[in-house]
């Protein structure tokens, strides 16, 4: 029996009777962490590491959650699972399944550098993987964090030089976080979107240290914050939410800004290349440090990365799931 089996309802361990971020209602689902396509409503039963349990409570509402700390181990029928630091988004996890001593490990989404909030990218060795490749081409290398905050606090303080108000646009959930503990606040005040403001608020009760925001509300003023940079969600940009701060230069932050033409067609004035998802090079060092023979690659370039990691002696497959990775047109982050 394999340890792990593909289902209608998502990946399922057969000798534990669980399932691991599952998109179909089950009665155990194991939650690699908190974005929406992989902590889904509906299940029984949930199990997260106790630091991404805040924000899936935040988004779920009242469900029945255990929780669980990095390295544990925990048997679960005749499975014995751990729980091991992704590096996505602070509590993010790879999951650790072993039966009758074979063990694989379901990745969920990571990424290998360090960004300073996030708990850091632990291999864990296995005998099967089964891995993100959202960014699976070599045309996705990401540059050092530190030069990509410097990029965004210059564009900050000369977009603030020409009158006009920077309006910068990242997931709620991870990547605005990072983005804020990275930003110059000499230069001016910071604004957030109440999609994101809401997500600071839950992981600073968690102790995570951000900087001071302001919640943008119908009573804020943005003439009352001269030299402000705005944080919004995407989906805050092309909206009347937007309008209240007069002439604006616009911004994404994605690892899609790598591509040509991703910019022009969102209509933004910048583009910086930043994501929480491992690039190709992150991607190929996670697989090998693993020692697995066997990598079942899922949500994103799939059948290229799977033919590639054929070529490197694997043995490779793709897995079809209902997780999308990083995508400008997620509506995620909005809030009921």
């Amino acid at each position: 029996m394999a340890v792990l089996t593909f289902t209608p309802q998502g990946i399922y361990c057969p000798a534990g009777d669980f399932h691991v971020d599952p998109w179909r209602p089950v009665d155990r689902a194991l939650i690699t962490h908190g974005h929406s396509d992989h902590a889904r409503p509906g299940h029984a039963r949930y199990l997260a590491t106790e630091a991404a349990a805040p924000v899936i409570r935040h988004r779920l509402g009242e469900i029945t959650l255990d929780t669980i700390r990095y390295g544990e181990t925990r048997t679960i029928g005749g499975a014995k699972v751990s729980f091991h630091p992704a590096g996505h988004v602070p509590g993010s996890a790879q999951i650790r399944i072993e039966v009758d001593g074979e063990v694989w490990v379901v990745s969920g989404d990571y990424k290998t550098e360090p960004d300073g909030l996030s708990e850091p990218f632990e291999p864990v060795r296995c005998h099967a993987f089964i891995t993100e490749c959202t960014f699976g081409l070599p045309v996705f290398t990401w540059a050092p964090q530190a030069t990509t905050e410097d990029e965004i606090n210059r564009w900050w303080a000369s977009t603030v030089a020409d009158g006009r108000t920077p309006v910068l646009a990242a997931y709620a959930l991870g990547k605005a976080q990072r983005i804020l503990a990275g930003l110059d606040t000499s230069i001016g005040p910071i604004l957030t979107h109440g999609a994101v403001e809401n997500v600071n608020e839950v992981l600073r009760g968690q102790g995570l240290a951000l900087p001071d925001t302001i919640r943008v509300t119908p009573e804020v003023n943005p003439k009352d914050h001269p030299g402000a940079l705005v944080l919004s969600t995407p989906s805050g940009l092309g909206t009347p939410w937007l309008r209240r701060f007069g002439t604006v230069s616009t911004a994404f932050a994605s690892g899609w800004m790598r591509l040509r033409g991703v910019r022009r067609r969102r209509a933004a004035d910048r583009g910086f290349v930043m994501s929480d998802h491992a690039d190709w090079d992150g991607l190929n060092a996670a697989i090998r440090e693993t020692g697995a023979e066997r990598v079942f690659v899922t949500h994103g370039y799939t059948s290229v990365f799977r033919r590639w990691l054929e070529e490197q002696g694997y043995d490779a497959a793709v897995v079809e799931t209902e997780f999308e990775g990083e995508s400008l047109d997620r509506a995620e982050e909005e809030e009921a």
